[in-house]
């Protein structure tokens, strides 16, 4: 059994910020790897602005470079575009690993809107990662008003592969300002790096395109 935290995102770009909260999860669940789920397009995001799918997989894999990390574009190849079919997907395909789902706090103010957010509760268990200034919003979640009854002890999170579905911890983390969003700010065609970057995907051994 192999124990993987999936954190979905468009990594548009991937920074330093995703890499730390990783290698955070990892340490606090015993995870023995994290896989970053690159969108191919996020249909909670507008896709104007959207960097290429190959350049955003190049750019995560030379963030995610010698740590317990794959950034990876299976949902290309799976053909899902919602969450709750994609964790069913590698459930199905990797029946021998173990999943649990990573977000920042920022997401679980809107996982209400995801397509059948309740679905992907019950499918695996979730681990919320503080981020600053969402932590009020996140509590206060339509999601969470369901979600709270679930809610395990952050000293229990090494031990979620025994939980029963739907499971959530909290976990702690120290405040990392980095955001995509200001990456983009600061540079919008950081994406022109990677143009001529074929990037081979560590899952599904194909090159991204």
């Amino acid at each position: 059994m192999t124990r993987i935290g999936l954190l979905g995102g468009s990594f548009n770009p991937a920074h330093g910020g995703h890499r730390a909260i990783s290698l955070f999860a990892a340490k606090a669940l015993d995870l023995d790897e994290v896989w970053w789920l690159v969108s191919p397009g996020n249909p909670l995001k507008p896709a104007k602005g959207m960097a290429p799918l190959p350049a955003r997989v190049a750019r995560a894999q030379k963030v995610a470079r010698r740590a317990p990390i794959r950034a990876t574009a299976i949902e290309r190849m799976l053909g899902t575009r919602y969450t709750v079919d994609t964790v069913r997907a590698l459930a199905r395909r990797y029946p021998r690993n173990r999943f649990i789902w990573l977000m920042g706090a920022d997401n679980l103010t809107q996982f209400s809107q995801w397509r059948n957010w309740r679905g992907i509760a019950r499918h695996m268990p979730i681990a919320v990662i503080a981020r600053p200034g969402y932590d009020a919003g996140a509590r206060g979640s339509a999601a969470m008003s369901w979600l709270r009854r679930f809610v395990r002890p952050a000293r229990q999170s090494a031990d979620w592969t025994n939980w029963r579905v739907p499971a959530l911890v909290l976990l702690r983390f120290r405040p990392d300002p980095r955001s995509a969003t200001l990456l983009r700010q600061a540079d919008p065609l950081w994406h022109r790096e990677y143009e001529a970057t074929r990037v081979r995907d560590p899952l599904t051994r194909r090159y991204v395109v």
